[in-house]
């Protein structure tokens, strides 16, 4: 049993979450609090946490692989660039990652999320065979390595290995470039059975499935793997990449009649286990539906802004009920707060509003953002987490109270500062389970791991 005293910090979830003072929490073997006590006076003994507390957040959409390339595609091409234009250049790149140059780059990666406020990661993940398309020896092994590299860094992880078939809608074959990504049926049960067996009671991971996207999982093979993974893995999490950009919703209504999440409603069982990565590119059905489903929205924001995808209808979606997380994909930006900022300005620049996604009057912005975000982030990532009450993980993290950003903020202001008022690091500690894993906004393994990935990419790069 462990005590934690904080000053303060945001207790419970939804309308009924609230800032308390001078709490204790106390919480068991397993790192789940088993009680909150507030306005009690610190005990002579336990642990003392300075700052505000805050529940932690699930970064719920991350493909590790790519921090390797942040920054890399920033030259323009001959022509005119895209999300198309970058995915090549990216193809090329993970051509020459290995398993060590994988975990490698990982690992540095979970400890930024940690760094940032980010107490779990959705890792997305379909860089699964040998550089020539066949499988390892152990045709796990890449995603052994994603486990390995977030139990290096102290991160929960939800690994939902990928399921990519085709390179296009009609079964279009793949390319050369997507040959490490590719499975068929059979072989990814096969995949999820060996990681069910090895990782399906670990506490600090969770198993869930990704179909990569309409146009890489033909209709047929979604409803063959769906069934037999629900059997291996019930009630698991499902994450699928859908209606990101133009291209795609234009191919989609040519080869099936219906927009991917048209047709994605009615064809598969959506409903609060699902993900839908992006659905940048909706019409008011489409975002009706999903907000009927109790689907998370997986947003995020920066790499969308980075590819040029678009913008999401926030303001519509939040408004019909819809449920949202947020992720760093591509890695071009790792931090919750920046999402979360890209997500209100959007509906800014969209509307020419401000404090758009507040939720009526009076209210704080950052507060509602913040708090759709963790509950949505423990929703898609499958963790009981998200909320500093009993029953949950104790998966906190305070802030400074120190940092200047924050001199003149209290309670809600303070989510609302953090949020909007710029990238200094203001985080100071992270618990995950109860034990820090960040002091003082430093990771005791950030010199090494840093130092392994500075070395990796010189040699993927040289």
């Amino acid at each position: 049993m462990r005590l934690l005293f904080f000053d303060r910090a945001l207790l419970g979830s939804g309308e009924q979450a609230r800032w308390a003072e001078q709490v204790l929490i106390t919480v068991d073997a397993a790192g789940l609090i088993t009680a909150v006590e507030e306005g009690v006076a610190r005990p002579p003994r336990g642990e003392y946490w300075s700052g505000p507390a805050l529940p932690g957040m699930a970064n719920l959409h991350s493909h590790a692989h790519q921090r390797a390339i942040a920054g890399l595609g920033e030259r323009s091409g001959e022509g005119a660039d895209s999300f198309w234009s970058w995915r090549d250049a990216m193809y090329r790149a993970v051509r020459r990652m290995d398993p060590d140059a994988f975990q490698a780059v990982a690992a540095w990666l979970y400890v930024e999320m940690l760094k940032a406020g980010y107490t779990a990661v959705g890792e997305f993940h379909y860089l699964h065979h040998d550089f020539d398309g066949t499988p390892y020896a152990d045709p796990a092994e890449m995603s052994h390595r994603c486990v390995a590299a977030a139990r290096e860094a102290g991160l929960p992880i939800t690994l939902l290995p990928v399921l990519y078939n085709t390179s296009g809608f009609g079964a279009t074959p793949p390319t050369d470039g997507q040959k490490r990504f590719i499975h068929q049926g059979d072989a990814f049960v096969a995949l999820m059975q060996r990681l069910a067996s090895a990782y399906g009671t670990a506490p600090d991971v969770r198993l869930g499935i990704a179909p990569h996207s309409l146009r890489a999982v033909p209709p047929d093979l979604l409803a063959a793997v769906l069934p037999e993974t629900d059997r291996l893995l019930p009630g698991c999490p499902v994450h699928i990449h859908i209606a990101e950009q133009g291209k795609e919703v234009e191919d989609c209504l040519a080869h099936t009649g219906q927009r991917p999440v048209e047709w994605l409603l009615d064809h598969a069982p959506v409903d609060d286990r699902w993900c839908l990565i992006h659905a940048t590119h909706v019409t008011p059905p489409e975002v009706a539906g999903m907000a009927r489903s109790g689907a998370v929205v997986g947003l995020c924001l920066t790499t969308e802004a980075n590819l040029g995808d678009g913008l999401f209808p926030a303001e519509d979606y939040l408004a019909a009920g819809g449920r949202f997380g947020v992720g760093s994909d591509s890695h071009i930006s790792v931090s919750p707060v920046e999402e979360l900022r890209w997500l209100e300005y959007g509906a800014r620049l969209t509307s020419r509003r401000r404090t758009v996604l507040s939720g009526g009057p009076l209210r704080s912005t950052g507060r509602r953002l913040f708090d759709a975000a963790r509950s949505g982030g423990a929703q898609a990532c499958g963790f009981a987490s998200g909320q500093i009450s009993v029953g949950y993980r104790a998966d906190i993290i305070t802030l400074k109270s120190g940092s200047p950003l924050l001199a003149a903020c209290t309670g809600d202001s303070l989510l609302d500062g953090w949020v909007f008022s710029g990238n200094v690091p203001v985080v100071k500690d992270v618990l995950i389970a109860g034990q820090a894993v960040v002091r003082d906004g430093h990771h005791p393994h950030e010199d090494s791991l840093s130092r392994r990935y500075c070395q990796t990419l010189e040699r993927l790069f040289q």
